[in-house]
């Protein structure tokens, strides 16, 4: 319920409101529950509420804490399958010296009735509004959390680790494992053989080729996956991010790895370089809302007001990173949004000559539009467990 309120009330990621908000939690398996029955309720939450509504004379408000203790009750039975003495037995306590009998009540009319949910669920209005015809293609990727996607330091090894590590992988270099390990605990990991990455993410410094020794600038580099992919894939790094304390976390990644890049903490607005770039890899900042299979909070934090602000910041950065390109240079322009203003509306806008991206530089499924750009989402690839929305645009200067 702590969770859900700094999600709902404050504006909150699940991972910034994880840490006080799991305060009383000892044990890793109360942890994990307690954020997965966050995340289903903010997956699910419009049809939870089209549930709960059924069963009531009178709505209840938006905001009350009956209606939220009812969302988690119903979360637990529905999609994670609690059982129902424990549904009522910690959800209920919720409500102490509340209206626990009106929850009860409710609850107990939803199960006699044997309710279902859709099999997808139905976004925000908001949402829908915004992202048109692409919400209904979206939902069936949110019905389940993701797997884990990694993403190889030699592509060469990638039937080894795939077979070490009992996965599939859907390209050179990508491995696809189900969620349940600890991470640091898989076999590779100290070794720096991988590091985790979603498969959408994989795939711009993917259309950058290879380095042969060339100069590329990873502009919002932090927390480093970007970097690492590019150094093996033999390019020159300069890694740049504002954020000291990201960019720590990419020094250590790339401790780990046994990669080497240049790593410049700074404002890209005031910094400049000494010389211009063979070629740059922009992954601007954004809503992030193409990440809401793994967070379902993007579906009720993000509004049109955000957007627009990161809208103006990416023009801004574009403009800058095409004019520290050489001639003949590459740019690669990314965002994981599934916002048409951060994705397709800067690409229209851009003075360089587009690089169309080819199908058959994509993994099989995937195809890139007219102009040459992509977009990803958690509708495609769903029989392989899907992949995280991104929009990808390239070009080259005269």
């Amino acid at each position: 319920m702590r969770l859900l309120d700094a999600v709902l009330r404050r504006g909150e990621t699940l991972d910034q409101a994880e840490k006080a908000a799991l305060r009383d939690l000892a044990g890793a398996a109360d942890k994990g529950l307690a954020r997965a029955l966050a995340g289903e309720v903010l997956r699910w939450m419009v049809d939870l509420d089209a549930l709960i509504d059924s069963a009531m004379k009178q709505p209840l408000p938006e905001d009350a804490k009956p209606r939220m203790a009812l969302r988690i009750m119903l979360a637990g039975w529905l999609r994670l399958e609690t059982p129902l003495h424990a549904v009522i037995a910690t959800g209920l306590p919720l409500l102490s010296g509340g209206p626990r009998r009106l929850a009860h009540g409710v609850f107990s009319t939803l199960v006699k009735q044997e309710v279902r949910l859709p099999d997808a669920p139905t976004l925000p209005e908001r949402v829908t509004e915004r992202w048109g015809d692409l919400a209904e293609a979206v939902a069936p990727g949110l019905v389940a959390p993701p797997p884990l996607d990694l993403a190889l330091r030699d592509p060469a090894e990638t039937q080894q680790w795939a077979e070490t590590l009992g996965g599939t992988s859907l390209r050179s270099g990508h491995v696809r494992l189900q969620r349940g390990d600890k991470v640091e605990d898989l076999p590779g990991y100290r070794e720096g053989a991988w590091w985790v990455q979603d498969l959408a993410a994989q795939l711009p410094t993917a259309l950058l080729g290879v380095g042969e020794g060339k100069r590329v600038l990873d502009l919002c580099a932090a927390p480093g996956g970007k970097t690492m992919a590019l150094a093996a894939a033999g390019w020159r790094v300069t890694a740049l991010d504002i954020s000291q304390r990201r960019s720590e976390r990419m020094r250590r990644n790339l401790t780990r790895t046994g990669f080497e890049a240049e790593v410049v903490v700074a404002d890209a607005f005031k910094w400049e370089p000494e010389e211009n770039f063979d070629a740059i890899l922009l992954d601007a900042p954004c809503t992030a809302t193409g990440t809401c299979r793994r967070h379902p909070d993007v579906l009720h934090r993000i509004g049109a007001r955000l957007v627009e602000e990161m809208a103006e910041l990416q023009a801004a950065l574009l403009e800058r990173a095409a004019g520290w390109l050489k001639p003949g240079g590459t740019l690669v322009y990314a965002t994981c949004s599934l916002e048409r203003a951060e994705g397709e509306g800067q690409a229209e806008g851009i003075a360089l000559t587009p690089l169309p991206i080819r199908a058959n530089e994509l993994p099989a499924g995937l195809t890139p539009s007219g102009e040459g750009w992509l977009r990803t989402h958690p509708g495609q690839l769903a029989e392989a467990g899907s992949l995280d929305g991104f929009f990808i645009a390239r070009w080259v200067k005269d």
